[in-house]
């Protein structure tokens, strides 16, 4: 009989991990991996979109790292991860230039792409910070079936894209921060106010980075794409178990910007 043992932010559970490379229709190749679960088909699929490049996001900023480590296994949820263009991580670079959100749709329509080939289910983007522009700019696909928001600051989206997301009537989600640095739940739901069908959930306690509130995090995404799983995950795990080192990360995680939101 195996032992229980506390799932830690650097714990990674049993998966079937698949590095990959995104091309792009402008001809540029993304760092990625696809994360299963184990032992059976997944029951949706998470789209990860992640912070500001230029200020250490990347996709293997600790949020999505964990999300990768643990959904496939405890909830059964396809975890697709890759590094924007110009974007750097211990995965690897992808190949081209920080192009401020526009050239950046590419990366997206490559990502959903990949999802919609590889006939993965229930595809929801989750974006987190400047992740959340990506998603809210380009990522209304006939094949999302919604839009998670961690963070979003709402810096490079415009009243547009609101629009576009509230017309097409798919759930959006803005998990907001009480102590957000850039946009706080008060602001957010005044803001979000322009689709009527989007819920914004204030996290009480939380900042922007999210450091110390992954687990609630990845409870609400979970609730979302996979409302059958019964939430919060747990936080013990039975079986085979790795660690990771989180050294490679460590001027990449918790480091915040003033003037710039990720």
């Amino acid at each position: 009989m195996t032992d229980s043992a506390v799932i830690r932010g650097n714990s990674i559970l049993p998966a079937r991990r698949e590095p990959l490379t995104l091309q792009t229709a402008d001809g540029v190749d993304l760092v990625g991996e696809l994360a299963l679960p184990p032992d059976r088909d997944p029951v949706a699929t998470m789209i990860c979109l992640h912070p500001l490049p230029t200020h250490g996001g990347m996709m293997d900023s600790h949020l999505f790292r964990k999300a990768s480590y643990r959904l496939p296994a405890l909830a059964g949820i396809a975890v697709l991860r890759f590094n924007t263009r110009g974007t750097s991580s211990v995965q690897g670079t992808s190949e081209g230039e920080f192009d401020h959100a526009e050239d950046e749709k590419f990366d997206v329509a490559a990502a959903i792409e990949y999802a919609e080939f590889s006939d993965l289910p229930h595809l929801w983007v989750v974006g987190w910070s400047f992740g959340t522009d990506l998603a809210l700019m380009h990522g209304l696909d006939p094949e999302i079936e919604g839009l998670v928001l961690l963070s979003p600051p709402l810096r490079f989206s415009v009243d547009e894209h609101l629009a576009a997301w509230a017309e097409s009537g798919k759930p959006v989600v803005a998990l907001v921060p009480e102590l957000d640095d850039y946009l706080q739940p008060d602001e957010a739901r005044r803001r979000f106010a322009a689709i009527p069908q989007a819920e914004v959930i204030g996290i009480e306690g939380a900042k922007h980075l999210w450091v110390g509130d992954a687990e609630r995090a990845l409870d609400e995404i979970t609730a979302r794409l996979a409302p059958d799983v019964e939430v919060p995950l747990p936080r013990t795990w039975d079986g085979p178990m790795e660690r990771a080192d989180p050294s490679a990360y460590a001027d990449r995680t918790t480091v915040t910007f003033t003037d710039v939101p990720r």
